[in-house]
């Protein structure tokens, strides 16, 4: 059977998943804003998320071109028109995540490499989930991936925060669109969360303008100061960063609040 031998990723999570698998050499090009790992930094970029230097891509010669979500659908209707071959998934849950990892895996004939890898992620899972299990109390979070307006976190970060121990405030609102993400201040005071996340894709939180925010003076988030910026090269790619890193510094924050929660319900 043949395999791909000269890829090109459009987006990030494919790149360090190629890498994790040891087909690291198979990466011909890859996105502007790759940052893991940190050498894949050296490769050629040849494409932002929306935008793509296709005359480049298909000078490369690639027999197989990975992406990710709707929103590249102009780049690969413009790639497939030109005669090549792209791939573009819609991972969107952790079990979807760990599905896309397998499936990468069997393309480039790595399967059992891909099968070790999310063996180990699910591992992770269940030791953080049974650590947030003895934790004195379920904060409550509020997940914020964009601040103009105001989108949630995905699906896969409500998830992430469940299994961390605390409770995601829009686990109802992690639809596949943006649109279908947005949210309110009105919301977010009147729901009064513990733990604010910020992680805006592109460009860095701006924590003090977050406190500024009319009515969130009164937030429990604000009062106690439990406002944190997470990296976008972490928690905002759906792929293996998030098992890696993501659940651990998750684990670690919420902890931290939980306890601080316990030790002012017993300072009263």
């Amino acid at each position: 059977m043949d395999y791909p031998s000269r890829i090109i990723c459009l987006t990030e999570e494919s790149v360090e998943t190629l890498y994790l698998l040891g087909k690291e050499s198979l990466i011909q090009g890859v996105s502007e804003y790759v940052m893991r790992p940190p050498e894949a930094k050296l490769l050629p970029k040849v494409s932002q998320f929306v935008r793509s230097s296709y005359d480049e891509i298909e000078k490369m010669h690639p027999d197989l071109i990975l992406g990710y979500s709707d929103i590249q659908k102009d780049v690969a209707r413009e790639l497939v028109g030109r005669g090549l071959t792209v791939f573009i998934t819609q991972q969107r849950s952790l079990e979807e995540i760990l599905d896309y990892i397998l499936l990468l895996g069997r393309i480039v004939g790595e399967e059992t490499r891909s099968q070790e890898l999310v063996s180990g992620f699910r591992k992770k899972i269940d030791e953080i989930g049974k650590k947030a299990a003895t934790l004195p109390t379920r904060p409550k979070v509020y997940f914020e991936e964009w601040d103009k307006p105001r989108f949630s976190g995905s699906l896969w970060l409500s998830e992430m925060i469940e299994i961390c121990g605390g409770e995601p405030l829009f686990r109802n609102r992690t639809g596949k669109l943006a649109s279908e993400r947005e949210v309110f201040d009105e919301e977010i005071t009147k729901l009064n969360p513990d733990i604010i996340l910020a992680c805006w894709c592109g460009k860095k939180v701006q924590i003090e303008k977050i406190r500024a925010r009319a009515g969130y003076s009164e937030i429990s988030a604000v009062k106690h100061q439990a406002i944190y910026e997470l990296d976008p090269s972490v928690f905002l790619q759906p792929g293996p960063a998030l098992f890696l890193d993501g659940l651990d510094l998750l684990s670690g924050i919420l902890t931290e609040v939980a306890l601080d929660i316990q030790r002012r319900g017993t300072s009263l």
